[in-house]
């Protein structure tokens, strides 16, 4: 997609959710902060959509429940794909070789992911409430290599089905899926990024 178009689309999404919203003065200033905030992602237009349906989740100018809330869709979203390729080997058993190892592959990948991201939500519960910068730190650290080993399991599931070989309807549905968790994800991380950096220079 055109950076331009997406611009666009990221004003007008913007645009309806603030008019929506423009009764509850509360509301309004929140979406403001998430459509701000999800600038630093690489989806925007996603960022902004994805988070604005879960806003109650979120305190106003709160960088952590942003973050958190992110990894939380994120893990929730991985795990449904992850049971929907798993369900694909018992619904349609008529599989070619390299497909069913596919699939197999990427199910281990995708299990990894949910594994990581659970461990993420965990961690970035505890780095909030940490008082030291190390300590700090160190849970956040903990944090971005796991969410972004996550993207990477997430990635890995799509390479195995790269090729001419493995094109046809398996394909495309896995990877509709499986490209949008990445997303989720990738954006997820640059919400973690943006609390690790914000929070840091507060810390002694």
């Amino acid at each position: 997609m055109e950076p331009k178009f997406t611009i666009f689309l990221v004003i007008l999404l913007t645009s309806t959710i603030l008019q929506s919203s423009s009764a509850n003065p509360n509301r309004s200033e929140l979406n403001r902060f998430i459509v701000a905030s999800c600038q630093t992602t690489r989806y925007p237009l996603l960022c902004v959509h994805t988070l604005s349906a879960y806003a109650t989740m979120i305190r106003h100018k709160s960088d952590q429940d942003l973050a958190q809330t992110a990894l939380t869709i994120s893990l929730s979203r991985a795990r449904s794909v992850a049971i929907f390729v798993a369900k694909l080997t018992k619904e349609t058993p008529s599989f070619k070789r390299r497909e069913y190892l596919a699939i197999k592959d990427c199910i281990e990948v995708l299990g990894n992911s949910v594994d990581r991201l659970g461990q993420s939500v965990k961690e970035l519960g505890r780095a909030g409430h940490a008082v030291a910068s190390e300590d700090f730190m160190w849970k956040m650290s903990n944090v971005q290599t796991w969410v972004s080993a996550a993207l990477t399991d997430e990635t890995t599931c799509l390479d195995g089905f790269s090729g001419r070989a493995m094109e046809g309807k398996v394909k495309k549905l896995i990877r509709l899926k499986v490209v949008h968790v990445a997303q989720v994800t990738s954006n997820a991380l640059a919400l973690v990024n943006q609390f690790a950096e914000k929070r840091s220079v507060k810390l002694p």
